[in-house]
């Protein structure tokens, strides 16, 4: 014992104490850590396990550089953001530029070379410690106990893993016994109405649906029961607990970060060679701005445009040439389905399919000679979010900002005005810019500023509210309503930029899906419930006098559409003829700027393809039913 005590075996056993500590750095900064003696029984398994493996350190020091470096990243994602390195971190740091992190970082560069200095001479002297030392060897046979059942332990996992593991009785028996009650009507009522977690609040499919147990599904659909691992035989190995720790657990946010690169990457195989052929017909030498703000969670009829009766748009309200439209549908009430139907020609019929063989308008506007920007508060990489990202990643500049996701430590919307401005004075002359912002994503409370917490009681300054508390129903109402008073404040101040240059410009807002929020005697709240509240969204469209100087009739065909029935299915065609833009298979029948448009059927996802315009509204909750049978959707 007195050999460990030596100066290289004691900094090397330090420095690895020091690492596997960084999973209770949360305590420092007052945060929770959740099942901490979970996390310090896998990690002494890990190490214990590498250990054995390798036999000495020096052979496995290799490895923990990557934990090094990343651990001051960690640190201050955890200070700031109350969160670890995630997929969409990784993301960021891997597309962000040298140039980038330096204009980011300011006076703050030389700060960080000497943090990294300092990690690698950390790193490179424990290492020397470690390559000098013999005494941590592990000889003996308790090494080769260790190693064999580190090996059959991953062996019986991997076996499980790829051919099942059979139910246990109790699964069994339970799976047996048919269901001869519904459950509760409260119990039914929270389930419903509890949202995602926070990586992915907002979008979901069908928060009501819930999915069968593992080992159930897993039972019920192999080929060869007998051959199944028997639930007592099961390595209770999970890749997310394991995710939690540290230096190991890395290797599973990498791994993430890799499976979702390359998910993106095979999005992007599909339509690479795609192309739309376009070009503008006109104003061709004038310099032109565009913004597409692409909203998150908002409904129609929480909109003062809209005849709402509390004033959730002052600001909005003063803009002569501003449209709003009346009667916009999403097909579908999930950000990752719905913004694709949106920004590119994909077929609401489509939208549960994985991918799309044809690119977004923003290759459309690239090809008419604009330089495009996609500028996000949301996230890049992750189960919900790359399939957009997919879309994003053909700007010539994109740029994810948020590094607190959708937790309460995300950034306001209003931190994309400053990248706003920096493209606005980017000197080329025809430019392209989509906003994707927060919008009113739960929790509606961390949407805004204080100052703009108008309403009360509201949920502002509460972490973590019982959602499900029909007690809240009145403060988590003003919040949402607060939320929709920053969004006016956001949209003019995007107004203001583009009125500030001497460009032709032109705005158009989106939401992406509306929230159904207790209404009247409804039981539930968020989204994924079928309701009208959730289909029906606010889209409007602001124009400079220059664009009506230049397009007269467009302006004047917009505005008679105001009241048309449309879908987010018509954006993608509207933004395209906005610029005058064409190409060889153009539908101006699905602009809402022509004099050609003609209404579509316009279909929702309501158990099944439900025919909107075909439907009624069942009680206070207004759950979409056809009132003919609807149409069998198609996923992947």
């Amino acid at each position: 014992m007195s050999q460990l005590l030596h100066r290289n075996n004691l900094f090397v056993l330090i420095t690895y104490f020091i690492l596997s500590l960084v999973p209770f750095a949360p305590w420092l900064f007052g945060q929770v850590v959740d099942r901490p003696g979970r996390i310090v029984a896998i990690e002494f398994i890990a190490w214990v396990t590498v250990w054995a493996l390798a036999k000495r350190p020096a052979l496995f020091h290799w490895l923990l550089l990557p934990a090094f470096i990343a651990l001051p990243v960690e640190l201050y994602l955890r200070k700031f953001y109350g969160q670890g390195i995630s997929t969409h971190h990784l993301g960021i740091i891997a597309e962000t530029t040298p140039a980038e992190a330096i204009e980011f970082l300011g006076n703050k560069i030389w700060l960080l070379a000497f943090l990294v200095v300092f990690i690698l001479l950390w790193w490179a002297l424990s290492w020397v410690a470690a390559w000098r030392t013999r005494d941590l060897d592990w000889h003996g046979r308790s090494r080769w106990v260790c190693c064999l059942l580190a090996v059959a332990a991953f062996s019986i996992w991997l076996y499980g893993d790829q051919v099942g593991i059979k139910p246990s009785p109790f699964a069994s028996l339970m799976l047996s016994q048919p269901l001869h009650k519904s459950p509760p009507a409260s119990v039914n009522a929270a389930a419903k109405s509890a949202p995602l977690p926070a990586a992915s609040a907002g979008h979901s499919t069908n928060l009501a649906v819930t999915p069968k147990p593992a080992a159930l599904a897993s039972a019920a659909g192999a080929p060869h029961k007998c051959c199944m691992l028997p639930s007592w035989a099961s390595v209770p190995f999970q890749p997310e607990p394991f995710g939690a720790t540290w230096p190991f657990g890395l290797a599973v946010r990498g791994y993430d970060f890799w499976k979702e690169h390359k998910y993106l990457e095979d999005l992007q195989r599909k339509n690479r060679n795609f192309a739309f052929g376009a070009h503008q017909v006109s104003q061709q030498e004038t310099p032109q701005i565009v913004v597409m703000v692409i909203g998150e969670s908002s409904r129609y009829d929480r909109w003062s445009l809209n005849g709402y009766a509390r004033e959730t748009n002052p600001l909005l309200k003063q803009e002569p040439n501003l449209v709003s439209f009346s009667d916009v549908l999403t097909g579908v009430a999930a950000t990752r389905l719905s913004v694709p139907v949106m920004i590119s020609r994909k077929p609401i019929l489509q939208s549960l399919r994985a991918g799309f063989s044809e690119k977004s308008f923003i290759t459309a506007y690239k090809e008419a000679g604009f330089k495009t920007y996609w500028i996000s508060n949301q996230m890049s990489f992750g189960k919900f979010d790359t399939p957009i990202s997919v879309f994003a990643n053909e700007a010539d500049v994109t740029q994810f900002i948020n590094l607190g996701g959708f937790t309460d430590t995300s950034s306001f919307d209003q931190a994309l005005l400053s990248p706003l401005q920096s493209a606005i004075h980017d000197p080329h002359p025809k430019k392209l810019i989509v906003l994707h912002t927060l919008g009113s994503h739960w929790n509606y409370s961390h949407r805004y500023p204080k100052e703009f917490d108008q309403w009360q009681p509201s949920l502002f300054g509460v972490s973590n509210p019982a959602y499900t508390n029909l007690a809240n129903k009145p403060a988590l109402n003003n919040s949402y309503d607060s939320s929709v008073l920053y969004t006016d404040w956001f949209l003019e101040q995007v107004i203001k930029t583009l009125k500030s240059t001497n460009a032709l410009t032109a705005m158009m807002y989106f939401s992406d899906h509306g929230e159904t929020l207790y209404d009247g005697s409804c039981k539930i709240a968020f989204h994924g419930h079928n309701t009208q509240f959730e289909f029906h969204i606010p889209g409007l469209m602001w124009y400079s006098d220059l664009y009506k100087a230049a397009y007269p009739e467009k302006v004047e065909q917009l505005i008679r559409h105001k009241r048309a029935r449309i879908n987010t299915e018509n954006v993608f065609h509207s933004l395209l003829d906005l610029s005058d833009i064409r190409y060889p298979d153009e539908h101006l029948e699905r602009s809402f700027l022509s004099s050609k448009l003609r209404p579509q059927k316009r279909y929702v996802d309501s158990y099944g393809w439900s025919d909107y315009d075909n439907s009624t509204f069942k009680g206070d909750c207004r759950e979409v039913k056809d009132n003919s049978k609807p149409l069998v959707q198609l996923k992947d």
